[in-house]
């Protein structure tokens, strides 16, 4: 029987546990430039605690000025790498438990970013310190690097490859099983206006750009005849809507469901939907330029077609477009969107088709940011040696596949991919959402596979 270093991880498994625990508990949401540290004081202290538990293990680390920090193990002039984040979405509402306070139940951990992607990421320093404590000899160096801005753009990794080695291969642990050798383009951008609306006085909805937002409120002045036609709308619609009448108008709460905005049909845009309920009551002069832009341009359309950049190809699938953010008061409005657009197209294309429509309804576009695609052929190096990694841990061939999502794969120069760390026949972790959760019998079997795979690329040739 073939006996794989993989296993050796489970050795390691209490103290997994233990210090995946300790940064659960650490709220790392990402804030830029908040305070003296780039990201803000919570990702500051999510660093310095890995730091002193890789240094705990017998392991070098670094900080590198609080955009990220690595642990590494071995020698060479080569580099490889596993790619890990440690900052987290907001925690939201809806939990039955802390959302930073780690609690296990029938196997299955709960707390934000136990799945996304703090467990990967204390999986994959145990994994540095298993090869460490063998004195398994390699033929490069191996490093696990810990951004703290993934959530937010991936601000920190060039910060950290300004002045880092950068790898000639790599894997980040933050997608699904098998491999994931093509990710779409990334593009987010605003729109911002005056709000000209004669019956909406403050709309706000969201948390980050890139998660569907469940929940959108709105307080409005109308009469008492059009709060009813809207009761009476919101019937039709298959979302529900809490209107409360108050003088001289009502307010409304709608009710989605959150997603990932890199698959918004498995969610209920609550923000595009409110807008919706508000166009079956009001005219476009009702509700102002800002407000006709999203009902005639957005709607409740996830793939862009209703702004002219529906698109897709063979490799990645088609573009995915999701109103993230909505803040409306009385002077001004702004929204942003997350668009996920096919590997092979160019995204100055879609940015001026984007431009041209906004401008077109008298508000104004604003391009936040644009990360291209990354594509790495299936016959690669590194795509061979992680997929006979996976087939040997699991028995199974390993798939190989696209995704909308973007992870620290794009920042590894064309050198790397997304490998793990779920199953696609497992449940959904519910990352970015309520109740995050990982399923740690999986799980397990994930950590034996990210070990082979670590073994794999500190010795190969």
């Amino acid at each position: 029987m073939l006996m794989l270093f993989g296993e050796k991880i489970l050795d390691y498994w209490d103290d997994i546990l233990k210090d995946l625990a300790t940064v659960v508990a650490i709220p790392s949401v990402a804030k830029p430039q908040e305070g003296e540290h780039p990201y803000g004081d919570e990702c500051a202290r999510a660093i310095d605690t890995v730091i002193k538990m890789a240094e705990g293990y017998g392991l070098k680390a670094k900080n590198v000025g609080y955009h990220a920090a690595h642990a590494e193990y071995g020698e060479g002039e080569g580099n490889a790498v596993v790619m890990a984040h440690l900052d987290v979405v907001p925690a939201g509402e809806g939990w039955d438990t802390d959302p930073y306070t780690m609690v296990i139940d029938d196997n299955l951990a709960y707390g934000r970013g136990v799945s996304d992607n703090k467990g990967p990421a204390i999986v994959a320093l145990h994994c540095l310190r298993a090869l460490k404590d063998a004195g398994v000899k390699g033929n490069r160096k191996l490093r696990v690097i810990f951004g703290s801005a993934e959530e937010i753009g991936m601000l920190d990794m060039p910060h950290y490859f300004a002045s880092e080695q950068h790898p000639d291969m790599g894997f980040t642990p933050d997608s699904s099983y098998g491999i994931c050798h093509c990710e779409k383009g990334l593009l987010d951008f605003e729109v911002h206006g005056k709000n000209d609306s004669a019956v909406v006085k403050r709309f706000v909805s969201g948390t980050v750009p890139n998660a569907v937002p469940f929940k959108a409120e709105c307080v409005l002045h109308c009469s008492d005849e059009e709060v009813k036609k809207l009761q009476a709308a919101s019937k039709k619609l298959d979302v529900a809507f809490d209107i409360t009448p108050t003088e001289g108008g009502c307010q409304i709460v709608s009710h989605g469901q959150a997603a990932h905005a890199s698959t918004p049909w498995n969610g209920v845009n609550a923000a595009s939907y409110l807008v919706e309920l508000l166009s079956h009551v009001f005219g476009k002069e009702q509700l102002g330029t800002f407000f006709g832009f999203i009902h005639e341009k957005i709607g409740l359309a996830t793939d862009g077609s209703q702004i002219g950049v529906q698109m897709s190809d063979e490799p990645s699938g088609p573009l995915t477009f999701n109103l993230g953010l909505v803040n409306v008061d009385e002077k001004q409005c702004s929204l942003t969107v997350d668009i996920r657009y096919p590997a092979t197209k160019k995204g100055s294309d879609v940015t001026a088709a984007l431009k041209e429509q906004v401008e077109s309804c008298g508000v104004e576009f604003v391009l936040l940011s644009d990360a291209e695609p990354l594509y790495l052929p299936k016959e690669s190096q590194l795509v061979t040696l992680l997929s006979g990694a996976y087939k040997d841990v699991t028995g199974e061939e390993c798939d190989i596949f696209s995704m909308g999502g973007g992870t620290y794969a794009r920042q590894m120069f064309g050198k790397g991919v997304a490998f793990g760390a779920s199953f696609k026949d497992q449940a959904d972790s519910r990352a970015h959402q309520a109740n995050e959760f990982l399923d740690l019998r999986r799980f397990k079997l994930h950590a034996e596979i990210c070990l082979e795979a670590m073994y794999r690329m500190l010795t190969a040739e």
